[in-house]
């Protein structure tokens, strides 16, 4: 007997390996795929500019970023004893102007780099619900806490996130054309927004990315898949048990079984065994002994101490 409905995905013609050069974007959802490429030691870059949930807000840190359009005192502004910008997240801010404004701009310096030399780029939209500041009538990023009667809170079409889309991904190609883009939509729900509004939320992206891929041609666009988190939240672990405490993100166990999901599909079998030896590691590295001056420690941390080293002589990325 069958006791869940797996999500069918098909392997990636263009799979990831050590080799990859991986760039991530989005929403936090973003940001827990991104710790398992971390753990296993991939050449990864993520959320440079924060966590960022909508289409639109991407869209505009990566036209900035490649068209090197620097940040000035026009796009930041001071609020609760901070300096905020409207277009990335409040992680950034910072109490002192000229600080934060060369923050800004050798991040984006970085990421321009990080995009032209990316082998994929995957990006996880968060929400089609944005905020649109009422007196520059701009969508921001972040709200900043800023009072809500400053903003118009509205619900992007299916029409205006696809052109989003197709601007993104051309966006990429312009400077990278090799480059493989992974879309995906994040399982986490958005439940401040309303159970309805959250399930319109997520039908709209779905459909403007699933429109973007079926018309790839004629929008003249390479190397781009999906790969359905959501689904697999929302059908394989249907139950409230893989959710953390809110009841509205993954926990670990999902994050686990999406990320194993995730490798299945769109990682080259021959990275495999590298993954384990990296895994070996990173569990000996944890490891607490209960004499660290014993003889059987020592031999086990000189036993360690080799492995790292054949392996970072092959991968002089990989920092432990």
């Amino acid at each position: 007997m069958q006791f869940r409905t797996p999500v069918p995905i098909s392997k990636s013609n263009h799979p990831l390996d050590y080799n990859s050069k991986i760039v991530s974007l989005g929403s936090c959802f973003a940001e827990n795929i991104s710790e398992k490429f971390q753990y296993f030691k991939f050449q990864n870059t993520i959320n440079t500019f924060g966590i960022i949930f909508n289409p639109v807000s991407i869209e505009k840190i990566i036209d900035k970023a490649i068209h090197a359009t620097l940040f000035t005192e026009e796009d930041i502004f001071f609020y609760n004893e901070r300096w905020h910008c409207f277009d990335v997240h409040s992680d950034l801010s910072n109490s002192n102007k000229e600080d934060l404004l060369a923050s800004l701009n050798a991040i984006f310096e970085s990421t321009k780099l990080q995009l032209h030399q990316a082998s994929h780029v995957i990006i996880t939209y968060g929400t089609s619900w944005v905020y649109r500041n009422i007196e520059s009538d701009s969508i921001v990023a972040n709200c900043h806490k800023v009072p809500q009667k400053k903003f118009q809170k509205e619900l992007l079409s299916v029409e205006t996130i696809k052109e989003s889309l197709v601007k993104t991904t051309k966006l990429i190609h312009s400077v990278n054309p090799d480059c493989n883009i992974i879309f995906t939509v994040s399982p986490v729900r958005h439940i401040k927004d309303g159970f309805v509004e959250n399930q319109r939320s997520k039908s709209h992206l779905i459909s403007a990315i699933h429109q973007v891929l079926e018309e790839s041609e004629i929008c003249n666009l390479k190397s781009a898949i999906y790969f359905p988190s959501y689904e697999i939240m929302m059908d394989e672990l249907r139950d409230y048990r893989f959710y953390a405490e809110d009841m509205l993100h993954p926990n670990q166990v999902a994050i686990d079984y999406i990320w194993k999901r995730f490798k299945e599909t769109t990682i080259s079998e021959m990275a495999f065994a590298t993954m384990e030896e990296v895994e070996s590691i990173q569990k000996s590295l944890s490891h607490r002994p209960f004499n660290p001056d014993s003889e059987s420690h020592l031999k086990f941390e000189s036993k360690l101490k080799e492995k790292i080293t054949k392996l970072v002589s092959q991968y002089s990325f990989m920092k432990f």
